[in-house]
């Protein structure tokens, strides 16, 4: 049986305004419509003997990670990190849970769920090369064939393939300059490293162990202390803050000499930035990628997403124009890679559009502000069939209700009543009051709020079936 090991903990600041810190790429629909976790769902379902996935994310995105996961229909285990220490400690992790689980011999799939791979057969036949060609005691690497040379990549050196096709890993590049990646592609003995893996749960953790111990006796007393928390696993704070941060390739790839590597021509591309979302989305006649509502006339080269409103370019050259509903990016192609610089400048200036998107996920569903004024804000609230909401008070704000689809059962003080499709409900200031939806389909309703303070914090929460305290999540 095959394990599933989804890595969801990055932030993805270089494809900002579309990706934040609240909503990273891997939970956006860039290239199709769906997000990129739920296409990397996708792209295992061929294989006949896939277990239930493991992923690892941080706690701030638990809720839309259990989203994605139910819409795709699939289960699993949810490893919440406290703090972000990079894949060396989130692989173990995984890996820990796995073998208690299914023991040292469970056979890993580790996959960052950030990345896009065009050619979903060549994928699966290149997992099936992995898992005939490697021992118990290897640990295999998935290098990509360079079409390119790429500077922003690493790279792998390769020995000739064996008789099972995989190849020893001789050497790993960093990233290289213009001329020596032109160089790397012409000798065709250099891959571009995926930061995909395949081994056994005990192969890993015994390498861990060898060649850093201390990052895997934290992680292993994180997991041992590890508490259940709704459908969630919590790692231990204290012990998974005490790991060092390094990557898995650092902490152990580079240090082994087990590490083979099978090649990998999937079409593959880590989206690391607009241009690659450009050329992955594909292009049209004038080198334009397009994404959403756009016209465009006498463009050439442009990277263009529009979230909503139509984007209009007219003689516009080698430029990335990415709308969202707060934020407008405008940015010259040859400048991306100070787009992370710039988020970083935003966030200094205490703008929150620099890692705050304005959908938020909860257990319940989602809310979405539409408008907000002085004294007034305007929400989108879904909640899923069952979902309900945290029995709760407001100190500054009365809320107007407005049912758009659905049934909505509103408690309101002593009060309990349904209302369905253009019905409407008050809810006065210092009320205490709940919203559920017992119904088949989900809620919708918008939501005015009034009042002289329409802050998240203003919230006193008197029960929730979530579990959720006040001192750790003050919005509905």
């Amino acid at each position: 049986m095959l394990i599933p090991v989804l890595l969801a903990g990055g932030s993805g600041s270089r494809l900002w305004p579309a990706s934040r810190q609240s909503r990273p790429k891997q939970f956006l629909s860039l290239i199709d419509q769906q997000s990129l976790l739920e296409q990397t769902l996708a792209r295992l379902s061929p294989i006949e003997d896939l277990g239930e996935a493991i992923l690892v994310g941080s706690d701030e995105h638990r809720f839309v990670l259990a989203e994605q996961m139910r819409a795709h229909g699939q289960s699993g285990r949810i490893l919440l990190e406290p703090v972000a220490r990079n894949t060396a400690a989130a692989v173990a992790a995984a890996a820990f849970e796995a073998r208690a689980r299914y023991g040292d011999d469970a056979e890993l799939l580790v996959l960052p769920t950030d990345h896009a791979v065009a050619d979903a057969d060549s994928f699966v036949a290149a997992v099936a090369q992995a898992r005939a060609g490697t021992d118990h005691n290897g640990v295999t690497l998935f290098g990509v064939t360079p079409d390119r040379p790429e500077t922003g990549y690493g790279y792998i050196r390769a020995g000739a393939p064996g008789i099972d096709g995989l190849r020893r890993v001789e050497t790993f590049r960093e990233k290289p300059d213009q001329a020596t990646a032109a160089s790397y592609v012409a000798d065709g003995n250099h891959f571009w490293n995926s930061g995909m893996f395949y081994f056994r749960a005990g192969t890993y953790l015994s390498l861990l162990a060898e060649h850093a111990a201390d990052i895997h006796d934290a992680v292993s007393q994180a997991h041992e202390l590890a508490t259940i928390d709704i459908d969630f696993l919590r790692l231990d704070q204290a012990a998974f803050t005490s790991a060092r941060s390094d990557s898995i390739d650092y902490a152990v790839m580079e240090k082994t000499d087990r590490a083979l590597m099978a090649v990998l021509d999937a079409g593959w591309s880590d989206l690391g930035s607009w241009s690659s979302v450009g050329r992955a989305g594909g292009l049209d006649a004038n080198g334009n990628s397009v994404y959403g509502d756009a016209w465009l006339t006498d463009a050439k080269d442009c990277v263009i997403h529009s979230e909503g409103r139509l984007i209009a370019a007219l003689g516009t050259r080698d430029q990335i124009i990415v709308e969202t509903p707060d934020a407008l990016l405008v940015a010259d192609r040859s400048r991306e890679q100070d787009i992370k610089r710039l988020v970083g400048d935003l966030a200094a200036a205490g703008r929150t559009e620099a890692t705050e998107h304005r959908k938020a996920y909860r257990p319940w569903g989602s809310y979405q502000q539409i408008a907000a004024g002085p004294r007034f804000q305007v929400k989108h609230i879904r909640v899923t069939p069952g979902g309900r909401l945290s029995l709760q008070s407001h100190h500054h704000r009365a809320e107007h209700w407005i049912v758009v689809r659905g049934t909505a059962q509103v408690t309101c003080d002593d009060k309990k009543m349904l209302l369905t499709e253009n019905q409407s409900t008050y809810i006065p200031l210092g009320a205490t009051h709940r919203l559920e939806n017992p119904g088949k389909v989900a809620l919708d309703l918008i939501e005015v709020q009034s009042g002289s303070y329409l802050g998240e914090d203003d919230i006193v929460r008197y029960d929730d079936v979530y579990g959720r305290v006040d001192a750790d999540e003050k919005t509905k």
